[in-house]
């Protein structure tokens, strides 16, 4: 992407990789909301060109010197994240939030090639069953796993997820297979609690055709409502909803990312003793969990997938999205078959 909405293809010499590193035939990208905002020039982060792609899953084909934990014909995926190992939250177990962090695809080049070299450290086996489309959708699913586990032990808990897209989707999904008793998802967009249901979330809502408190008290109890909020709609009324709709109390995490900074009732949480719980990412021990709860199927990511687009016509691929968001949930880049 040598600039907003500008996709160039150039033929490039097949990386041989380094000691420490294994080369990759990358079969498939998920497109997700980051790499729509480096599309529209309005990632604060990113700057042109950049080779995008990080939600990715693929077939080793070589293996560089030392490297014994992989072979060829395995199906790996990167963890993408490029930390400094030395900086405090590195060496704290927080490299997720490095002080020097680059994510391929975003600071570094990323996986939208033919092949790739990847250090062997940072990748992860798939399972042989498990479909390239869903081992490009671990990396989203692993961000998911890291905000339900920022909760705390989730098991028995009411879940309320504001916002059905493919992260709150996710983060519903993952509430409920790591032991959530019941989990409801809110959103404005019928096509997507649709999806929610067919993943098998307990309760949906649409706060714009109906009242969200009622349905929480109908779903949880007056007294109880939810036990834990996840706020992943990135704007200001999925915000404000959550903080308004808590109990006292509760903990709030907040998965989204937001395009416009938004205003919080900073009176409100104080006197109700609301927890806001930030979320980053993830780390390699979450992508071996997400890996697990697709494996158990606890977590359906296949009805997420809405649309697949050949490498070719990467660029109408977002121009899908940006045409249909109402009825777009996970697009895929079919790189290599």
């Amino acid at each position: 992407m040598t600039a907003p909405k500008t996709i160039r293809f150039q033929q490039i010499d097949i990386p041989a990789p380094d000691p420490g590193e294994v080369q990759i035939n990358i079969k498939r990208i998920g497109v997700c909301g980051s790499d729509i905002h480096v599309y529209h020039g309005l990632h604060p982060y990113t700057s042109y060109p950049i080779v995008q792609g990080h939600e990715t899953a693929g077939e080793v084909t070589a293996l560089g010197e030392g490297v014994t934990d992989f072979k060829p014909g395995d199906k790996v995926t990167p963890e993408p994240q490029v930390f400094c190992g030395k900086c405090w939250p590195c060496t704290h177990g927080l490299y997720n939030i490095c002080n020097e962090l680059k994510v391929i695809g975003f600071q570094t080049n990323g996986t939208a090639c033919d092949y790739y070299t990847y250090p062997a450290d940072c990748l992860v086996k798939l399972p042989d069953e498990m479909s390239y489309d869903e081992g490009a959708m671990i990396e989203p699913l692993s961000v998911a796993v890291r905000a339900v586990k920022k909760a705390g032990d989730i098991k028995g808990k009411e879940v309320l997820v504001m916002g059905a897209g493919p992260i709150g989707n996710l983060v519903a999904q993952t509430a409920k297979g790591l032991g959530a008793a019941s989990v409801m998802a809110a959103d404005i967009n019928g096509f997507r609690l649709e999806k929610a249901v067919e993943c098998g979330i307990d309760y949906t809502v649409n706060p714009s055709r109906e009242k969200l408190d009622e349905k929480i008290i109908a779903a949880f109890g007056a007294e109880k409502k939810a036990d834990v909020i996840f706020e992943c709609t990135g704007v200001q009324p999925g915000l404000e909803a959550a903080i308004t709709n808590a109990r006292k109390g509760t903990d709030i995490v907040v998965v989204a990312v937001y395009g416009k900074a938004p205003t919080v009732d900073m009176a409100l949480v104080n006197e109700a003793e609301l927890r806001l719980i930030g979320t980053a990412r993830y780390n390699i021990d979450d992508f071996r969990t997400a890996i697990g709860l697709v494996n158990d199927g606890k977590v359906k990511l296949a009805p997420l997938v809405t649309d697949t687009f050949d490498f070719a016509d990467y660029n109408a691929a977002y121009e899908k999205i940006d045409k249909s968001p109402e009825t777009t949930m996970k697009v895929m880049i079919r790189v290599n078959d």
